[in-house]
């Protein structure tokens, strides 16, 4: 009897240990459940280049959750990281470009914008008793508002001499890689080294009693988010060399994924735990998620669901941890043999990962994939929008009716994740790649990298600055601009008062388009422009960006909207007015802006053929992959489409 209970202490001791071994390492071990699984699925997952692109894809989030870190330990929250990563990258490009201020002093200057942000949180937090939820989420408007001031929203070209943080070094090592060890080897050192680190454990756990205890708590505050403007500085300057420009629009949503980032590494919401291997954990478990799921071909939406229950798993997690006893994560609390167990958790943790690396590289030897040539790769812009839908609509029946495998991806409009898109592509060795770029000067390096490999791109309805493409397939927006000015010229009979409708600032397909309407325009001196407004390509937008305009200029004759979407939501908030005493032309020629040409509120639309877009550039990317000759560039007529010849246009 004594034996077998003997026996089940000791099997019950073991359990218990391998229950507390998981809890206490919860992300550690998901993140070696996630690479085996991915590995298992997809023969391109564990190349060298992948890997190296996961590195990179995490490397700009892991900046950002590392200064986040600073401020959840703490019992905080910062939503504003993002904006002023943006924000910093937009002034280092303003500052040295527009401004002729020496390079150095730009990234000075860029950093101490970052801080001054942080610094202005803290105050607000500490002195002006707003909770950090609206203090930073304040920050986040101002931020992108003044980040967009200074660009007038349009991209700028980023310096040379800092643009090289987003390349390799020997040709093969990523900057941005070694970016983020070295700003983690800094977090490690503040959390677990530093009174100011030991201070933000101690306002985290009770903060009351840090303040009796005769820590200075509001100033260390202050100093806790200037560090967090700090590091996102350092993320923003990172993600603009990656993209080779300063995007005004760029890192919308990132603080989300740095939130994540720092929660599923273990840290807790309610303060006083985290460490700096945690958050990195966290992040690379956010890119091994993404790039697995490009790899597989999972739409973009469900990659967004899938994220969303791997942080409320890892939130769950941190509750069962909590509620069993498992070892806080906080730096620097434990001791030698602390560290010692630790240390081994990670040798065992490579371990692991080298069999799995070796059994899975064994298993896909002979994969070698046959036909590489019919596997083409299409990034668009965005799918929450007709027109780019359409495009994939009418890749998709090209590419069945050609026997070829195509892998559709959506960046959402965020230049840097089109980048990573376009580096799957890349390290997954299709024939060919399509691109629809968010913005032409961005998608440059990626496309390079395909250069390098020999892959051909194809561009459609955007061009790609800077990078060789095989052919660009296209609608002229600067013509289709023109074209809509003559026609609401002539609706007007040469005179008017009209607003204008912009699409996302900093895309080019805005650019061009608003470029080539004001040029048309300027043959026709009588038509006035009262106002001109961004509404992001976006149907709700447009709606509310028109109902304020009219409340201002309630006597204007024409709407100029540079897509259809836009011109819908106007046609809304004109009402009975829209297709009578005002004039609305819209742009692209979805299938919805059609339906109200005919039903005569939309008076017209400069239609561009997206499925004739898309059919032709998987045409002519086979063709390229083949080593066929195909022209540099094919255009796909642009038509101004109104109830008179509505009936007989196809799309």
């Amino acid at each position: 009897m004594a034996t077998d209970t003997l026996k089940s202490t000791t099997g019950a001791s073991g359990a218990s240990a391998v229950r507390r071994l998981l809890l206490d390492n919860g992300a550690l071990s998901a993140l070696i459940v996630l690479v085996v699984a991915m590995s298992a699925l997809s023969g391109d997952f564990l190349t060298t280049d992948n890997l190296l692109n996961i590195g990179v894809q995490a490397a700009v989030t892991a900046i950002l959750a590392f200064g986040v870190t600073f401020v959840i330990v703490s019992a905080g929250i910062d939503l504003s990281v993002g904006s002023v990563a943006a924000l910093s990258a937009t002034v280092l490009a303003w500052m040295a470009t527009s401004e002729g201020v020496p390079v150095w002093i730009a990234v000075i200057l860029a950093i101490a914008t970052g801080i001054a942000c942080g610094f202005v949180n803290g105050i607000l937090i500490s002195y002006g008793k707003l909770p950090p939820f609206i203090a930073t989420l304040a920050m986040l408007s101002v931020g992108r508002g003044l980040s967009l001031v200074i660009s007038q929203g349009s991209p700028i070209a980023f310096p040379d001499s800092v643009s090289h943080l987003g390349d390799t070094l020997g040709g093969w090592l990523p900057v941005p890689v070694l970016v983020m060890i070295v700003m983690g080897l800094i977090t490690a050192v503040i959390l677990g080294r530093t009174y100011i680190g030991r201070s933000m454990y101690a306002i985290g756990g009770n903060e009351e009693a840090a303040r009796l205890s005769g820590l200075r708590v509001k100033k260390q505050k202050i100093a806790i988010y200037a560090l967090s403007g700090l590091f996102a500085a350092a993320a923003g300057i990172v993600l603009a060399s990656r993209l080779s420009s300063a995007q005004p629009q760029a890192a919308q949503g990132y603080e989300l994924d740095a939130i994540a980032a720092v929660v599923i590494g273990g840290a807790s919401l309610a303060g006083g735990t985290g460490k700096a291997s945690g958050t990195l954990i966290g992040a690379l478990i956010l890119a091994v998620l993404r790039n697995g799921l490009n790899l597989l071909s999972v739409s973009a939406f469900w990659q967004q669901v899938v994220i969303g229950v791997v942080i409320a798993l890892a939130v769950l997690l941190d509750t069962v941890r909590r509620k069993a006893g498992a070892t806080p994560v906080a730096a620097g609390t434990s001791g030698g043999g602390g560290r010692g167990k630790q240390a081994a958790t990670y040798v065992i943790a490579a371990v692991v990962a080298a069999a799995v690396v070796g059994a899975m590289s064994f298993l896909h030897n002979d994969d070698s994939s046959t036909g590489t040539n019919k596997k083409i790769g299409l990034s668009l812009s965005t799918l929450n929008n007709p027109f780019f839908v359409q495009i994939k609509a009418g890749a998709q029946e090209e590419a069945k009716k050609l026997g070829a495998d195509l892998t559709v991806t959506d960046a959402q409009n965020d230049a840097s994740q089109q980048a990573n898109q376009l580096q799957n592509f890349t390290s997954s060795g299709v024939g060919s790649i399509i691109v629809n770029p968010v913005d032409s000067d961005a998608a440059g390096p990626s496309v390079r990298s395909a250069n390098k490999s020999d892959i051909p791109v194809v561009g459609v309805d955007r061009g790609v600055n800077k990078a060789d493409t095989a052919a660009l397939v296209a609608s002229d927006n600067i013509e289709g601009g023109k074209l809509g000015a003559k026609a609401m010229a002539e609706k007007l009979g040469g005179k008017g008062r009209i607003v204008i409708l912009q699409g996302l600032a900093g895309t080019s397909a805005s650019r061009e388009r608003g470029a080539g309407f004001a040029a048309g325009l300027k043959a026709y001196p009588g038509i006035e422009v009262v106002a001109r407004q961004p509404a992001d390509f976006d149907r709700t937008k447009g709606l509310d960006v028109m109902t304020n305009l009219l409340q201002a200029h309630p006597d204007i004759d024409g709407v100029f909207a540079e897509n259809d979407e836009m011109a819908l939501g106007a046609i809304k908030a004109l009402g009975s007015k829209a297709g009578k005493s005002v004039s609305v032309i819209g742009f692209d020629g979805t299938p919805d802006g059609l339906t109200a040409v005919k039903a005569g509120t939309l008076y017209a639309s400069v239609a561009q053929q997206p499925k004739e877009l898309g059919r032709i550039a998987v045409e002519n990317a086979l063709k390229a992959a083949d080593g066929k000759k195909v022209a540099e560039t094919v255009k796909v007529p642009v038509k101004v489409v109104t109830s008179k010849n509505v009936a007989g246009f196809g799309g």
